[in-house]
């Protein structure tokens, strides 16, 4: 018995030195084949569509309709961790993510119809949120606050580990072998797996509970969220950043499958094994800009290794492919864009920092943006695409990059204001 407790004490310690929360252990192998599920379609949903007949403005308009429910969805997530706790609301987002799943599965897929797949998928937004977004909120909660980014580069590092990295990994497999709708069974039963784990798993006493005094209603934690926007003017900011952060991200689901297959020659599973590559290298500097921002400053390191950085890779993203026609140097620029993407990963940090008494709410914000992302970048493509065309939104994009960078160096926490 006692060799066991030495076993598990010295697990814990070793768990704890590199950033991770012991007691939420089973909580980030459950976010991870939660979002590898979730993860499953992000790189061929689009092609497939299109293949069904759905034009590439509709799959847009599908995807901004998706985006819309993650915005909602995430910024409801730290009010209600607030006032019903993350685990009922991590429960809640699991059980929409199925049901809608189901639905997706059984009316829209089937009909072919862009206004089923319109509801089906775009109601299916809720649930990741919820899930992943509401485990966030429990870290932070639990997370001792000098390793709380690194804490939060583990978080980032399953997140999206799971979506897209394994995910297309395991699409580019069983798409050849299954068939592409049998795929998307096989995704389901990975977020089912993943639910379980962390609910199943995590035992840790606070997260049962509401984070608010008793008193508050879910109604007013919702409002204190909104108010924070004018009350602490940076969270403000802090969102923006946040969008765009990832908006560019999931714009280029939508078009770069067609940019890379139909102009610069590669195939589908050549485009699958390259989103794998963005960001397989992504989790891996993930963890390390987690670990850059804990030792050289939060903010610095979200404007220049997320900023600019992103700014830089963005556009070589498109202009080594183009002029190229290399699978090897599109890897590689590949692999810049993802490490670059997670410069913004000390964010998640950042933004509790900025109101340590509403950390619920300051993340409703930065879940809001995460959230907004996921519908921006699409309706981005949908607007901008056809008068700017091709190089002219990989530009849009930058730009964004570049004016999120100089709004993250205003980002200063109480503590700085207050030595100035």
């Amino acid at each position: 018995m006692e060799t066991i407790l030495r076993i598990e004490a010295e697990a814990h310690s070793r768990l704890a030195r590199i950033g991770i929360p012991p007691a939420l252990a089973w909580g980030f192998l459950g976010l991870l084949l939660f979002m590898i599920g979730d993860g499953v379609e992000s790189g061929y949903l689009s092609p497939y569509l299109s293949l069904h007949g759905v034009s590439p403005r509709d799959v847009a308009w599908i995807f901004t309709a998706y985006g819309l429910a993650v915005a909602v969805a995430g910024w409801l997530s730290g009010a209600l961790c607030d006032a019903w706790g993350p685990r009922r609301v991590i429960t809640i987002g699991l059980t929409a993510w199925v049901i809608f799943q189901l639905a997706f599965l059984t009316f829209g897929l089937a009909s072919h119809s862009v206004p089923v797949l319109l509801v089906t998928y775009g109601l299916r937004g809720f649930g990741y949120p919820l899930f992943a977004f509401s485990f966030l909120v429990w870290i932070t909660v639990v997370a001792r606050p000098e390793r709380l980014a690194s804490a939060m580069g583990w978080f980032w590092f399953a997140f999206t580990g799971g979506l897209p990295t394994l995910g297309s990994i395991v699409a580019s497999w069983c798409v050849p072998h299954v068939g592409p709708v049998a795929t998307f069974w096989i995704a389901l039963g990975l977020v089912i797996a993943g639910g379980l784990a962390m609910l199943i798993g995590v035992r840790e006493p606070r997260g049962r509970k509401r984070l608010v005094a008793q008193e508050e209603k879910p109604v007013q934690a919702l409002l204190s969220t909104i108010t924070l926007l004018w009350r602490k003017p940076k969270t403000a900011a802090g969102c923006i950043v946040r969008t765009i952060n990832t908006a560019p991200e999931f714009a280029f689901l939508v078009f770069l499958p067609g940019f890379f297959m139909n102009t610069v020659g590669f195939t589908l599973v050549e485009w699958l094994r390259l989103l794998s590559a963005i960001f397989t290298s992504n989790i891996i500097w993930n963890l390390l800009f987690g670990l850059i921002g804990d030792r050289f400053g939060w903010r610095k390191t979200v404007a220049w290794g997320g900023g600019l950085g992103c700014a830089i890779s963005t556009l070589a993203l498109y202009y080594v492919p183009f002029l190229h026609h290399n699978y090897l140097a599109a890897l590689a620029v590949g692999v810049l864009y993802g490490a670059t993407l997670a410069g913004y990963v000390p964010l998640s940090a950042l933004m509790p920092s900025l109101a340590p008494e509403e950390k619920g709410a300051s993340l409703s914000l930065l879940n809001l943006g995460a959230g907004a992302s996921v519908w921006v970048g699409p309706a981005l493509v949908g607007l901008l695409m056809k008068p700017l065309g091709m190089p002219g939104m990989m530009w849009v994009f930058a730009g964004l990059y570049l004016a999120s960078g100089v709004l993250a160096l205003t980002l200063t926490l109480p503590s700085e204001q207050r030595q100035q």
